[in-house]
């Protein structure tokens, strides 16, 4: 934003501090009623003809721009995502343990993304996989919800699970 003695151009439209318009003048005359109010001149419209300046105190609007920008970044919740790897051939033991993991991970508020790596000739038999990953998100069904079904990338099968949003 221009302010003040940055302003160049030859006629603004001039705007008081509390919206009321004050017309068309220059940019000098605008300048020394700003000062005499004790605040500062800046161009908020510099796209119009002629540029629309209103009178502010203008530390105190960069202090409040930066107080509401740091009040929306408290109030933002950052998802993460928590990846789980299995295998086709995982043994059911092994499979309850990741589960509990992704269980975990979903009451905590995370995303999880659930990778099956094919190995060797495993690629031949998809169905081996989108059955283990149906009897993953059936197990994960009661604190989340499948936000991207399983699909086969390359050697890889990946699905991402996201937690239930409580109504």
């Amino acid at each position: 934003m221009q302010i003040n003695e940055d302003i160049r151009d030859a006629s603004v439209r001039l705007v008081g501090e509390d919206g009321e318009q004050l017309g068309i003048l220059t940019a000098k005359e605008a300048q020394k009623i700003a000062i005499q109010r004790g605040l500062d001149l800046v161009k908020i419209a510099p796209q119009a003809t002629p540029p629309v300046c209103k009178l502010m105190d203008y530390s105190k609007y960069c202090f409040e721009q930066a107080k509401k920008a740091k009040e929306q970044r408290k109030s933002q919740k950052i998802v993460s995502v928590k990846e789980v790897q299995l295998t086709v051939k995982i043994a059911d033991h092994d499979l309850n343990t990741k589960l509990n993991h992704a269980l975990r991970f979903l009451k905590d508020g995370d995303k999880v993304k659930v990778a099956l790596r094919f190995k060797s000739r495993e690629i031949l038999h998809p169905e081996w996989g989108t059955e283990l990953m149906a009897r993953f998100a059936q197990g994960c069904e009661e604190v989340g919800v499948i936000e991207k079904p399983a699909k086969l990338d390359g050697r890889n099968m990946i699905m991402f699970l996201a937690p239930k949003t409580s109504k």
